[in-house]
């Protein structure tokens, strides 16, 4: 059987339920050292991870072992339930439905991996709703907003 030689880059970016604010800076590192985990364990290379308190990006050397539905669901469910079990917020965490991922290509890491580590910065200046319609427009993703995230308003 031949081997399967693949080269894909891959930001996935998915927000908490309700658009919450609801990662708290102080859990930053150990929730990214966890989701790292994950993402390695599931033989892809993560190039770039970083968040927000009400949503995440994850920029990864996508491997050929699962869907990118697959990676997602497990990234998602795997990383609610650790939140969980840390009781870092009151009540259950969870992960809005859906997410988005878009690709680019080898010469576009540097870039992508400064926009991602800069969010906090970045997030001064537009909202999550902005920056995600942002990058649909950019990368030419017709949608329907019924069912894009559920927004709460931002000020």
């Amino acid at each position: 059987m031949a081997n399967v030689y693949s080269q894909v880059y891959l930001q996935f970016v998915f927000t908490v339920k309700g658009k919450l604010s609801l990662i708290n800076n102080k859990h930053n590192d150990e929730l990214q050292k966890y989701i790292t985990g994950v993402v390695q364990n599931r033989k892809h290379k993560l190039i770039a991870i970083n968040n927000v308190p009400d949503h995440m990006h994850l920029f990864v050397g996508f491997g050929n072992t699962q869907s990118h539905a697959e990676f997602m669901e497990e990234v998602k469910a795997i990383s609610s339930k650790f939140i969980n079990e840390k009781h870092w917020i009151n009540g259950k965490f969870e992960w809005q439905r859906g997410y988005g991922v878009f690709s680019y290509s080898h010469s576009q890491i540097d870039y992508v991996y400064k926009y991602i580590m800069n969010q906090q910065e970045h997030h001064k200046k537009q909202t999550f709703k902005e920056e995600y319609l942002e990058l649909l427009k950019e990368f030419h993703i017709e949608y329907n907003e019924k069912y894009l995230f559920e927004w709460i308003e931002e000020e």
